[in-house]
């Protein structure tokens, strides 16, 4: 064999494991950022023994919360919203996967709600499958590197806004009150007006997906909204479907979360939608683990 041979095996084979190893970095090891467990997730409110809660297959009420969850059919799709009204905003809150920050960082939805004691749940923004992108999570800035996306952000007070990651800085909004940054999007709904195209798609995405979004009706009143998709029960919606559906429903600001295999909605101890983002072979109702919910809680 002659030395240019052997030297151009050797490059190949080099590169072969160069290739490997990012590939692995990027979706399979596991990476914690810093010493400590985060703060997101680790609510500090806690009921009193004097309040009642009262649950039943479709409803959750006690005195600061109140969940109610309906099943739409539209679009030939299965759509399941949750209609939230809260005493306080702050018990809107986030969660992360192991409770901890960082990259391939992953469970199961309902495993992240039932670890949190949430009432209602659904998968978040999936930070973790990007390098970029603004994470505030309950009022903790964990990563201020921008991708350019539009971003949701919650405040302190209640209120919401989608902002471009290209127009403030991650710092600038947690000066501002930020307790919550989503970095996915797009935006669905700003002033009450659709805001995204009838053509506009998630990068990679194809038009009709298994969807997650929330919105925001009025002060303290949200919906957690999860479509089922890509299945032959339920088609699944577009981006400016579901934005229609958020605008019927009254939403006021509505922002898109990672859909697809991601999207879950848990409830009263139990996963309601059908997820098709699990271990093959599971087949639909098998979650995809995630780096992050949306719930509210204690």
């Amino acid at each position: 064999m002659s030395r240019i041979s052997k030297s151009f095996i050797a490059y190949t084979v080099l590169l072969c494991m160069f290739t490997v190893h990012v590939l692995l970095d990027t979706f399979v090891i596991t990476r914690v950022y810093g010493d400590q467990t985060s703060s997101a997730g680790s609510g500090t409110s806690v009921m009193t023994e004097e309040e009642e809660a009262v649950s039943t297959g479709n409803s959750y009420k006690d005195e600061n919360i109140s969940v109610t969850v309906s099943e739409y059919r539209e679009n030939d799709t299965d759509i399941y919203v949750a209609d939230v009204q809260l005493s306080s905003p702050e018990y809107l809150q986030t969660a992360l996967a192991q409770g901890v920050y960082g990259r391939n960082v992953k469970e199961e939805t309902s495993t992240i709600a039932e670890n949190n004691n949430a009432i209602l749940a659904v998968n978040g923004d999936y930070y973790g499958a990007r390098e970029a992108g603004y994470v505030i999570k309950n009022g903790e800035l964990l990563r201020n590197t921008s991708a350019g996306r539009e971003d949701l952000v919650i405040y302190e007070d209640g209120s919401w806004k989608i902002v471009s990651e290209n127009e403030v800085s991650a710092e600038e909004l947690l000066a501002d009150g930020a307790v919550q940054t989503m970095s996915f999007g797009p935006g669905l709904i700003e002033n009450g007006e659709i805001s995204v195209g009838v053509n506009e798609e998630v990068k990679q995405s194809m038009s009709s997906n298994p969807r997650t979004a929330i919105g925001i009706i009025d002060d303290c009143h949200y919906v957690f909204v999860v479509s089922d998709g890509r299945t032959d029960e339920s088609a699944g919606l577009s981006l400016y479907q579901l934005a229609e559906f958020m605008q019927g429903l009254g939403c006021t600001t509505a922002y898109n979360l990672d859909g697809g295999g991601s999207s879950t909605m848990y409830f009263n101890g139990e996963v309601i939608n059908n997820p098709t983002g699990g271990k093959a072979g599971h087949g639909e109702g098998s979650e995809r683990s995630v780096s992050d919910i949306v719930y509210i809680g204690y």
